[in-house]
């Protein structure tokens, strides 16, 4: 089966969050698996490139149309692995200082760019003569690929079997634009209506994606139904999606566990595995502790956050919740985002260094220490499509407590029951609810069979993207068989 990913980031060529990380690993596990061969197309913005890559330029040029203008494209490659990765490029749309936006807001343009790189994947396959049977695409940067296989390539031969699959990351970005942007992306006023292109009277790239896919996926089962049936979780595509419920699948994400593994992890103080987790955990959570300047005690529960600041990941709920508990618990944050959450956790630090720790940006080597370090992974969000730090933390031991949403109440389950549990979970974002559970969780851990139950079902679990990727390719069989007839 030819594969073609379309994404506007993968890691580790270009990230702004999860979405690359998804991306890049599931071109490599497609990559793996027999009888595939996977294409991975991407803008170059302006730090692509250098590094452990060298870029090598794909040869020759070719025109794209964009409103009534022709703009150039150009390509360069690499070989990642068993991934040949092709880089979209035309400077006035990729060399600047962000991917999507300035400290401002959003580019202005970015129709126009994410226009430009649709349309740049289907000549760029033409160009390089890569016949997918299936194109892959991501959130609404990619939304317009299967409005045009549908219409403008329609009648065009080379992509007469190919179908389309379009994974929603977060629908909460959708890539609203005004009306006249339809004639930019080269559709006529016939597509501007509310089945097919129209939205609320401007363009949605996203719910392009979501009409002319042949396939709909997102990154959680639970996710999935939110999104059909709480207008909270949908924003406005619940009617389409309710409409595609056959079409639409939810598939949990997965994480590297060969990045994540606490055995083998060289930012750990020694590494440790289910049979020597209470020695290895003890000694990452003493070096922690020690690092950020917190009392040096094993007998305080250590809750770590490793996260962007958001009102979303529900880091408000935690900053009022944790006054009440810095005598019996300690808390370390490290993220970026939000500036008022930002200087109140760093004013929470300033005036308890013992008991609370933030450190604002993101340091790769810290995450890994917290992972490590921390006895619990505070994640209370008011929604997650998928979520992957609470993977990330149960592989390494630290018990997530999490909001029941999302990829969250697929992966974290906790029902009172030590033996049944691999975490901690409340059913709403609610302060009151958090305090509860955090009361608990200081209780428990003095019950160290128990809690180490826990620690055992957490670190049995299986995050990686082997099934994940087995639900992706059956997918991709069936989206393509049904373009065969």
């Amino acid at each position: 089966m030819k594969i073609l990913i379309a994404a506007s980031e993968a890691f580790p060529f270009c990230k702004t969050g999860g979405l690359a990380d998804v991306t890049g690993a599931l071109a490599q596990v497609f990559s793996r698996a027999e009888d595939t061969e996977v294409v991975l197309f991407l803008p170059r913005y302006r730090n692509v490139g250098g590094g452990a890559f060298s870029l090598k330029a794909a040869g020759g040029s070719f025109l794209i149309p964009v409103g009534n203008k022709v703009e150039t494209a150009t390509m360069s490659r690499v070989q990642w692995g068993k991934v040949a990765v092709y880089f979209i490029e035309n400077p006035k749309y990729f060399d600047r200082p962000g991917m999507y936006r300035t400290p401002g807001g959003d580019f202005e343009d970015n129709d126009e760019r994410f226009i430009f790189f649709s349309r740049a994947v289907l000549e760029g396959a033409k160009f390089i003569g890569f016949k997918p049977d299936v194109i892959h695409c991501h959130d609404w940067q990619t939304g317009l690929v299967p409005a045009y296989l549908r219409t403008l390539y329609r009648i065009d031969s080379f992509y007469a079997k190919t179908a389309s699959v379009f994974t929603i990351h977060n629908i909460a970005y959708q890539g609203m634009f005004p009306k006249e942007t339809l004639l930019k992306a080269g559709f006529s006023w016939l597509d501007f209506t509310p089945e097919r292109l129209e939205f609320y009277g401007g363009m949605n790239f996203m719910k392009s994606g979501l009409v002319f896919s042949d396939l709909i996926t997102t990154v959680s089962p639970t996710y999935a139904s939110e999104i059909q049936y709480r207008p909270e979780f949908g924003h406005g595509m619940e009617g389409i999606l309710k409409h595609r419920n056959a079409d639409l699948f939810g598939i949990l994400n997965g994480i590297d566990d060969e990045i994540w593994d606490p055995a083998t992890d060289t930012f750990l103080e020694r590494g440790y595995e289910l049979k020597s987790f209470q020695r290895g955990k003890a000694a990452a959570k003493k070096a922690l502790q020690k690092e950020l300047g917190l009392e040096e005690n094993k007998d305080l529960v250590l809750a770590g956050v490793v996260s962007r600041l958001d009102r979303q990941k529900g880091l408000d709920l935690l900053l009022n919740a944790a006054p009440g508990f810095l005598d019996k618990m300690q808390f370390v944050v490290l993220g970026v985002g939000d500036p008022g959450l930002t200087d109140a956790f760093g004013a929470l630090a300033a005036a308890n260094p013992k008991s609370f720790a933030f450190k604002t940006g993101f340091n790769e080597s810290m995450a890994h220490r917290i992972y490590g370090g921390s006895d619990i992974f505070v994640m209370p969000s008011r929604f997650e499509p998928c979520g992957l730090p609470q993977m990330i933390s149960m592989r390494y031991g630290s018990l997530p407590l999490v909001t029941r949403t999302g990829g969250l109440k697929d992966t974290v389950f906790y029902n009172g029951e030590p033996k049944d549990s691999n975490g901690f979970a409340i059913d709403n974002a609610d302060e009151g609810e958090l305090r509860s559970v955090l009361g608990h969780i200081i209780s428990l851990y003095g019950w160290r069979e128990n809690w180490n139950m826990m620690v055992r079902n957490a670190m049995n679990g299986d995050y990686s993207w082997t099934r994940s990727a087995e639900a992706y390719l059956k997918l991709f069989g069936i989206a393509a068989q049904r373009r065969q007839l």
